[in-house]
Parts: C-alpha cells; structure tokens; sequence
C-alpha cells in the first residue's frame, strides 16, 4: 500500500500512449509540484508533443526518457530514485503480434521482467502492471503474453525479500474512443454508408480512461501485493455501436477476424477459485502469497465468489444502451457527435 504525496517520485513506461497522458494529466491536477514524474517511452515525437501540453516550466518535476522497456539497463537508470512505477509499455495490436510474435514476446514479457528487475534493484515501493482482457484464456499471441507477464508480476511479490514493496496488476476491456477501437473505426466508416460486422452477436467490455486512471490509482494505494483487479463495467454489442453512430447505415457481416473472440472474459472458472468481489472491483487473489483471501476480506469489506464465478461480456448484468453509447462517445471521443 502506498499513499501519493507531492514527495512521490513515479515512472509511467509507455507514457506517451492514450492512457499513460490521461494518468499524467489527473497526477499534475492533484499533485502539480510532485516531486518527479518521469514519461519512460520510445517516441520521441510523442514526447515532444506531449511536452507541450506538460512542460516541465510548468511542471518542474516532470522528466521526459527516451527509453524502451526492452533496454534492462536504461530502465535501471530511469528507475533510480522512483517510488511508484505504472508498466503501460506493450506492443498490443493483435494481427501484429500474430505476424510478429517475437517482437511482442521480447515487449511483452523480457519487457516486464525488466521492469520487475529494476523495482528491486531501485527501492521502488509500488508497480501496478497494465493488463488486458484478452490475458484471460487467451486464444491469441497478444493475450498469451499479457497473460505471462501478468503471472510474473504476481510471482514477483514472493521475491521481494524483506522489501516494502508491492506488485500488482491491473485487468480491463476496450477503452472507449482508444485508437483501433471500434468506435473511431465506425466513425470513420460511416460517411460510406456501410460498417462492416464482424457477427451479429458480438459484445465488448468498455471502460473509460478516466476510470481507467482511477484503478491504477486504487492498486497504487490499497495493494498487499499479488492481486490483479477487474472493475466491474458495462458491455455492450457491436451491433448497439453501429446503430448509436449510424443508424441508417447498412450491416456487412465479415466475420470474426483470426485470434478475436465473440465476447471478452475477464475472470475464468479457474480465477474463480481466488475471486473476492468488492463494491466497485474483483479481485484475483495469487494463489501463493503471504496473506489469507479471509484477512483481505474483513480488510476490505468484500466476500469470496462461488466456485463456477465467470466474468465475461456476453453474460454482464450491466449493459449499455444504444442512446447512453451516444453519451458515451460525447464525453469521451468526439462532444460535436451528432447522428
């Protein structure tokens, strides 16, 4: 567990992508005199723009390192002094990875246990790794490797040694309006007339960015270290997308692309077996750790799932309706939408 003061020092790898700026955003309009925030990224373009919209005349402890996660000793170097690390670097589009499966396993997992390494070498006291859905019973590259390296994460906590320290894990579905998404591809498509489908019945997780930051944020402060988080958010189908961006638009079915699954689980029937259910989250408890998934539950207020427990988005109790996607795609792509 770690609380964030203006004294925290944090490092952000992959902190020029879509979430690493949104995290960085509500860290400098809570703390804007933090003490040093470091965005660890390969582009130095991005950087660069970024630096724009944060820089360090204004935010003194900002700090900007060309660096990749693949690189073991300019990570080290990043990492000295840093108290708090959030692991957002991987390589996550699909059909690249499925084309380029080394290059996603060399990010993906030698990237992770870089970023494990350097925590321990650094005095780090919180890593709060970014996961996917696709890491649950993964039938594709991508999500075998967030799978593997969210497995190193947790087993990270048993190599601590007397350290005060915590790894954990973060695991949620589409973030709206992200870039390969969905919602900007139809939005994009609509002036044709047509959106291809790739089924009827497919259904998506969707989270926002904003809630996004908020559970990175939880894990930071209320991790005992192990534990992968699932929040509890709405799915919808892709045929309510289509008909929230473009109703008179016509349906193509083009069937599912390779390595894609109709609807997204986040929590198996095995996971089931170490679920605990809080008010806002799932927990994955580790299946070797130090401490009881009991002690967590009178600590937090929450009670262990039934054995048979899945989370998935064709079975979600919440789902979102055609007229609250609208809303959705005001508030968080585009607030000119209109149909």
């Amino acid at each position: 567990m770690y609380q964030l003061t203006e004294k925290s020092s944090i490092l952000i790898t992959g902190g020029t992508g879509s979430f690493g700026k949104k995290f960085v955003g509500t860290i400098l309009a809570q703390f804007p005199n933090i003490k040093r925030l470091v965005i660890y990224s390969r582009d130095e373009l991005k950087q660069y723009e970024m630096a724009q919209t944060f820089p360090h005349s204004k935010y003194p402890g900002i700090r900007y390192y060309i660096g990749d996660v693949r690189d073991a000793d300019r990570l080290k170097r990043a990492c000295e002094g840093i108290d708090v690390i959030v692991h957002a670097a991987a390589l996550k589009q699909v059909p690249a990875a499925e084309s380029n499966p080394m290059e996603c396993i060399k990010t993906n997992i030698f990237g992770a246990q870089n970023v494990i390494e350097a925590a321990l070498d650094c005095g780090v006291q919180s890593v709060v790794a970014l996961s996917t859905d696709k890491a649950a019973a993964p039938i594709n590259l991508y999500g075998a490797t967030k799978l593997a390296s969210d497995k190193l994460f947790v087993a990270a906590n048993n190599i601590k040694g007397s350290r005060k320290l915590a790894f954990s894990v973060v695991r949620y579905g589409n973030v709206i309006g992200s870039r390969g998404s969905v919602i900007p591809f139809f939005m994009d498509k609509k002036k044709e007339g047509i959106l291809p489908i790739t089924h009827p019945d497919m259904t998506r997780f969707n989270i926002s960015l904003e809630d996004g930051v908020s559970l990175v944020m939880y894990a930071m402060e209320n991790s005992w270290g192990g534990e992968i988080y699932v929040p509890k958010i709405p799915s919808y189908k892709i045929t309510d997308v289509a008909e929230a961006i473009a109703p008179n638009a016509q349906h193509e079915i083009v069937g599912i692309r390779p390595g894609e699954k109709m609807h997204e689980e986040m929590i198996t029937v095995t996971d089931s077996l170490y679920t605990i259910e809080l008010e806002k989250y799932y927990v994955v408890c580790p299946s070797i750790s130090n401490w009881s998934m009991e002690d967590y539950c009178k600590a937090f207020n929450g009670k262990i799932v039934e054995y048979g427990f899945t989370y998935d988005s064709g079975q979600n109790k919440e789902w979102l309706s055609v007229e609250e996607l609208r809303q959705q795609i005001i508030d968080h792509v585009d607030a000119d939408f209109t149909v």
